[in-house]
């Protein structure tokens, strides 16, 4: 086996007596005086699995526990050999940001396509090799299928079967469903790109979102088994979980603290909201997943919870007659840069009619908007910072005609300004952030960035460390263009911008 890879390990044996999704079958495997326990599963065909996800290299000891007969080996030995090539482990956090285990960035620039395991094989195919080519490396989908709007079609199989009654059985697993959901998350793991799982969403006629928190426990048992060793894949609670009005918070809370507990690898957790946010501040959750255009409010959530925010849902470009599903290809991309230059990160959609109901974020098959390769632009660019950004705040310097302002009340006028921002309250300081919509970040001192947005600025002034020499840059971010400025800048400077919006400017320092 190989580090940051899944193991696993096949034994044969009878169907386990009633309940196919819950008993005892375990291994626990050791290395160095350090040891886990693997919860295995039934995989259907008499065979039953533990899969395991090695994070150290070394010899590896191990010993299956059942209180069903096994035929096979039930312990023995496995070398874990070094990762090989692009094998980086799971994503985790790092402070306000992503990193692979193994210590590589990684910036999560993500597509949504809910239903994508519920179509067609031929959908299937183009949707994957519609991301070969796109810049994609997390994917937001369901493990339950959806109906809503453009997403009518029966899937073929279902995560559980029926009983003789008609109802669905947790403890019956489909195993037809689950090999073949397996092979789209290996499918995408291959291509580097992340899963971000949705456990549950309200969007549903076949009763899945309506099942008692018994059954859903069940499920989820048997889903934490048989899906934790992917090293691909993070936890969604929900897709807007606010909008599933059969359950309350605490509901909530309960069931997070059941996947975080059950899912030995601790992967990334977190919960999509309609309108209420989630309790970002619980232990458990990994990261901000949220639903809103407020870029402007990037900052202060890195502030406030201390992880990462990802703007899962900022609209989609599209044409459809839903105000979440018309923005523009410059208005998606327009919140892309609003949102990463802060040093948050940011998720696609595309919405565009089509006669065969195919759109893209519902259900994948091909892009038609004009978004993605700008996108690839700008992750080109981040990717190429020397560090992750992390949000500015520019040095607020006055102009003579802004002291002209307070020169007969204050003896220093900034004194003025201090006093003016120590009287905004909340609603005035958001209304404000809002219309001036302007967004900084930086890399250290290294690396200086505004964003404009869409301001349309003729000229701008920059403020850099006195003591460094800077190259500046002007970044037209639907062009997809990089001209340089001034080759050698300190202190405040005038910038000539072109006087469009989807402008940025970038001062690296020079060695």
């Amino acid at each position: 086996m190989y580090q940051y890879e899944m193991f696993e390990l096949s034994l044969t044996g009878e169907p386990p007596q009633g309940s196919q999704a819950l008993f005892t079958f375990q291994t626990v495997f050791h290395l160095d005086g350090e040891e886990k326990t693997v919860k295995g599963f039934y995989a259907g065909s008499n065979t039953y699995k533990v899969r395991f996800l090695p994070k150290k290299t070394g010899l590896y000891s191990w010993k299956t526990e059942s209180n069903i007969p096994l035929e096979g080996p039930v312990a023995g030995e496995e070398e874990c050999l070094p990762a090989r090539t692009g094998r980086h482990g799971m994503v985790k956090t790092e402070g306000l940001h992503f990193v692979y285990e193994d210590g590589t960035k990684y910036l999560p620039f993500g597509t949504t396509i809910y239903a994508l395991a519920h179509q067609s094989e031929e959908i299937i195919e183009q949707t994957m090799h519609t991301l070969e080519h796109a810049p994609f490396n997390k994917v937001r989908h369901c493990i339950f299928p959806k109906h809503y709007r453009y997403n009518h079609n029966e899937p073929q199989f279902f995560p559980f079967e029926k009983n003789a009654e008609g109802k669905w059985d947790v403890h019956r697993p489909c195993m037809d469903y689950w090999e073949h959901f397996e092979k789209i998350l290996v499918r995408l793991g291959d291509m580097g790109i992340e899963t971000d799982l949705i456990l549950f969403h309200p969007y549903d006629r076949w009763g899945f979102s309506i099942m008692s928190m018994e059954e859903w426990k069940i499920h989820l048992d048997y889903l934490l088994r048989r899906l934790s060793a992917y090293p691909f894949i993070w936890w969604s609670l929900a897709n807007e979980y606010d909008l599933m009005f059969n359950r309350t918070m605490e509901d909530w809370y309960e069931i997070e603290e059941f996947v975080a507990a059950n899912d030995c690898y601790e992967h990334l957790l977190s919960n999509h909201n309609c309108l209420h946010f989630y309790d970002f501040t619980r232990p458990n959750v990994t990261h901000c997943c949220i639903q809103t255009d407020g870029m402007h409010k990037a900052a202060e959530w890195q502030e406030r919870y201390q992880k990462p925010v990802v703007f899962d849902e900022c609209c989609y470009e599209g044409n459809i007659d839903m105000a979440w599903g018309n923005i523009s290809a410059f208005e998606l991309v327009n919140r892309f840069w609003r949102g990463c230059v802060q040093g948050a990160f940011v998720t696609h959609g595309e919405t565009y009619v089509s006669e065969d109901e195919v759109l893209w974020w519902a259900r994948g098959g091909r892009l038609k908007g004009q978004s993605a390769q700008r996108i690839a632009f700008l992750k080109d660019f981040l990717y190429s910072l020397p560090s992750c950004i992390s949000p500015w705040k520019e040095p607020f310097v006055m102009g003579p005609d802004d002291r002209n302002i307070t020169a007969t009340v204050f003896e220093k006028p900034e004194e003025a300004y201090e006093r003016f921002r120590a009287l905004v309250n909340t609603e005035e300081r958001e209304l404000s952030q809002a219309k001036d919509a302007c967004y900084y970040g930086h890399c250290g001192d290294q690396v200086y960035i505004k964003y404009f947005a869409r301001q349309c600025c003729a000229m701008c002034f920059l403020t850099l460390p006195e003591d460094k020499k800077y190259e500046v840059e002007i970044i037209d971010a639907w062009e997809m263009t990089r001209t340089t400025a001034l080759e050698e800048a300190c202190g405040r400077v005038e910038v000539r911008l072109p006087g469009k919006e989807g402008i940025a400017v970038i001062a690296k320092q020079l060695q």
